[in-house]
């Protein structure tokens, strides 16, 4: 099967196409989850069934299916002006672009289950970060320069492996600092970013890689020069991708229910991510729920300050508003305990999400909560 998959991508030149690596995927969803809206960043995580963006992030290429392994990329010819480029693109079927429309329009569709909204949301989470690396938007030629030779740190590489990770792993960050490095975008850029299409990022990505296909030189050494030139490339096009998937997942999500889930499947999913991945269910000290993102806990603390804003009640614990260690949003059938909250003890269950860097749990269940 191995043999067998290595001979499809190599005829569809897609050999070696893992955009960003693991490290950049993740980044980039985590850069997403920053951005999210409150409602979205919960819809998210149902249709995820409890797992956090980052975690599924690279599903698409440990999960390749030779069906979509063109998926992932785009081939294109040099020398295209931006109408050729945009015809050729509309033109070409089975690829990048098309794989993120469709993705797109799963997610819409009200007929689509679960179970293949679930598929959509982690293909379109991880095309979006493909869609960003220029050398996903590249030429068939040299299989998006995997067969173009270079020599990094004495040792051997290729350019599309060179801009998939290597450049990152030379910066040396581990996840977390990559997105506090990197998630830098102004508020105007935001703005900008988010009206973009899906075919001006992969404008700009050809725009990047015609200039690095014009420096290119087989069995050339990269030096400092070149990675002190090109790592504010790459920490841009990551902070985009994050920020542009945050904007397509909150024109999906932001005025949607999230699907229901049965107490028997939360439970069992629970029970699965403490067993794999060690989480705690609690107590929690309040101090400490940051830390426990995508994790469902529950935990006993103070609740300063409601105010119901129409959509849902928030409740700040730990401390009042904007000093809160944990916000709580109250909707559906929990939404009327909101004003028998404020100045008592509460424990609260359910999962952490991260709405605008602060630590949320979305509530619909009066049961989750019990007042002390």
């Amino acid at each position: 099967m191995k043999k067998y998959l290595f001979i499809v991508l190599a005829l569809s030149g897609a050999v070696g196409l893992i955009s960003w690596g693991f490290k950049g995927h993740r980044a980039v969803a985590t850069i997403a989850q920053r951005h999210l809206t409150s409602n979205t960043a919960y819809v998210v995580s149902a249709y995820l069934g409890g797992q956090p963006m980052d975690a599924v992030s690279t599903w698409a290429d440990e999960n390749r299916d030779p069906k979509t392994a063109a998926w992932h990329y785009i081939n294109l010819p040099l020398g295209l002006n931006r109408e050729q480029f945009v015809k050729t693109v509309q033109e070409s079927e089975g690829t990048v672009y098309t794989a993120i429309l469709k993705m797109e329009a799963t997610l819409k569709d009200p007929a689509a289950s679960v179970a293949q909204k679930n598929e959509a949301l982690k293909y379109l989470i991880h095309f979006v970060g493909d869609a960003h690396q220029p050398m996903h938007v590249s030429r068939k030629e040299d299989k998006g320069g995997n067969t173009i030779q270079l020599r990094l740190n004495g040792k051997g590489t290729n350019l599309h492996s060179l801009w998939d990770s290597k450049l990152i792993d030379q910066e040396g960050l581990s996840q977390d600092d990559m997105v506090r490095t990197y998630d830098k975008a102004t508020p105007a850029e935001i703005k900008k970013w988010q009206n973009d299409s899906p075919m001006e990022w992969l404008w700009e990505s050809y725009q990047v890689t015609s200039e690095l296909y014009a420096n290119a030189k087989p069995g050339q050494t990269i030096d400092d020069a070149y990675y002190q030139k090109y790592i504010p490339v790459i920490r841009k096009r990551v902070d985009q991708a994050g920020i542009r998937l945050a904007g397509e997942l909150n024109k999906l999500f932001n005025n949607a229910n999230a699907p229901a889930r049965s107490d028997k499947a939360d439970k069992s999913n629970m029970l699965k991510n403490n067993a794999t991945k060690g989480i705690a269910v609690g107590p929690v000290d309040i101090n400490d729920v940051a830390k426990y993102i995508g994790k469902t806990i529950y935990v006993t603390a103070k609740a300063y300050s409601a105010k119901d804003i129409g959509s849902m009640v928030l409740v700040n614990l730990g401390a009042a508003y904007p000093d809160q260690l944990l916000t709580l949003a109250l909707k559906g059938d929990a939404k009327a305990l909101g004003a028998q909250l404020e100045g008592k003890m509460i424990t609260v269950s359910g999962e952490v999400i991260d709405f605008k860097g602060k630590p949320e749990i979305i509530v619909t269940k009066p049961e989750q909560i019990t007042v002390k």
